[in-house]
């Protein structure tokens, strides 16, 4: 392990960087203080990087200390666990399911949550713990319930929370149910995304409460939403940036391959056509959560080929549809190819253009709306749902 001065400099480096890019504020920099990230980092990590979306080969503490240390102080998510822990090795498993979130994420939604002293809060997804210490030192662990899917996961924490002195109330369980019995929370914070904010957090949240949480639709594109609880029982609020989280295991779909949706050789049963539109123009994180939140229970695949061209699949979670957009240079037109009772093409491509029509809103304009029967994605107001699926 590098020596005292060379961690000293790090957790300097990066609260510096974190102030700087207004993540880390004045009132969370004291816990950032008292509880630094390497207590709470396992000795085998895989650094990912700013966006999020890609991880970059593992380092492990003792055989590259100086490395670890660097990863562990620089503002990227470090993951912890593949495969829901089946994974082992130094190499990099299938999916990730586990990480120490990237530090700006972390302390943006810290910010977000609001807290006040003696403030209740409810943490889904304890991770490495990291999250629950920061919360125990500004709100008192006794105030902190975290839950964490897996036991593995959860042991490790308790005991990396225990070292630094925090004792929180730790729940094995299943996080989209919350803990019910117990007084309602002032705040609920998930460090795992959503398609579908759980109810339970709402009912177990008092009148005026917030929930932050990242929120993504199937088919692409994420950010945090804060939402505020209302004594209705509804619970709804604005959008506050961009994000990239591991889903809830609970709200994890399974998405076939292209080949499991075609009835014989290529093209199939499918009807071809072509569009202007680009399939560069509708790949960004925004513009594929501003097309997610319009079609439903839809996702793109990429299939890339040695020349630099691509062909964009697009899928339904029902397996009864299919579409293909082919990428080439130099063209004014792209050859479609779509199947079944779902015209998928034609829906992304209906939702981009209402999306430019807007004037191409940030992830700020939309909100959030929960209810005991759904929920309800809007923009600028509650009063403008995005348009419903054709």
């Amino acid at each position: 392990m590098s020596d005292r001065h060379e961690v000293e400099a790090g957790r300097a480096r990066l609260a510096s960087a974190l102030i700087a890019n207004g993540s880390l504020l004045p009132h969370w920099l004291r816990s950032y203080q008292a509880v630094p990230r390497h207590w709470f980092v396992p000795d085998l990590v895989w650094p990912g990087r700013a966006d999020g979306v890609r991880q970059g080969e593992s380092v492990h503490r003792f055989a590259d200390p100086d490395g670890w240390l660097n990863a562990v102080y620089s503002d990227v998510p470090l993951t912890t666990q593949w495969d829901d822990g089946v994974h082992s090795g130094d190499g990099r498993g299938t999916v990730p399911t586990s990480s120490n979130s990237m530090p700006t994420m972390v302390f943006s939604m810290l910010a977000a949550l609001g807290v006040a002293d003696g403030d209740r809060v409810l943490e889904i997804g304890t991770g490495t713990g990291w999250n629950a210490a920061l919360l125990s030192h500004r709100v008192g662990a006794g105030n902190v319930v975290s839950v964490e899917v897996d036991g593995d996961c959860a042991a490790a924490a308790r005991f990396r929370l225990a070292r630094a002195g925090y004792e929180p109330r730790l729940v094995v369980g299943d996080g989209s149910k919350g803990v019910a019995g117990g007084p309602q929370f002032d705040r609920v914070i998930a460090t795992c995304s959503v398609r579908r904010i759980p109810y339970a957090w709402i009912e177990q949240s008092r009148p005026g409460a917030v929930i932050v949480a990242p929120w993504a639709p199937e088919y692409g594109g994420e950010a945090v939403v804060r939402l505020t609880v209302g004594a209705d029982g509804t619970a709804s609020g604005r959008f506050v940036g961009s994000s990239a989280f591991m889903r809830l295991r609970q709200q994890r779909t399974v998405r076939p391959g292209s080949p499991e949706y075609l009835s014989g050789p290529w093209p199939a049963d499918g009807t071809k056509s072509s569009t202007p539109l680009s399939p560069d123009e509708i790949g960004g994180w925004l513009a594929m959560f501003a097309i997610g939140v319009q079609v439903p229970d839809a996702f793109p695949l990429t299939e890339r080929y040695a020349d630099g061209t691509y062909t964009l699949w697009l899928h339904d979670t029902a397996v009864t549809s299919w579409a293909t957009a082919d990428w080439e240079p130099d063209r004014s037109a792209y050859e479609v190819v779509q199947s079944g009772p779902r015209r998928l093409w034609d829906e992304v491509e209906a939702a981009w253009r209402w999306w430019r029509r807007r004037g191409r809103p940030g992830f700020d304009r939309f909100g959030l709306t929960v209810t005991p029967d759904g929920q309800t994605v809007w923009l600028d107001s509650p009063d403008d749902p995005v348009p419903a699926p054709p």
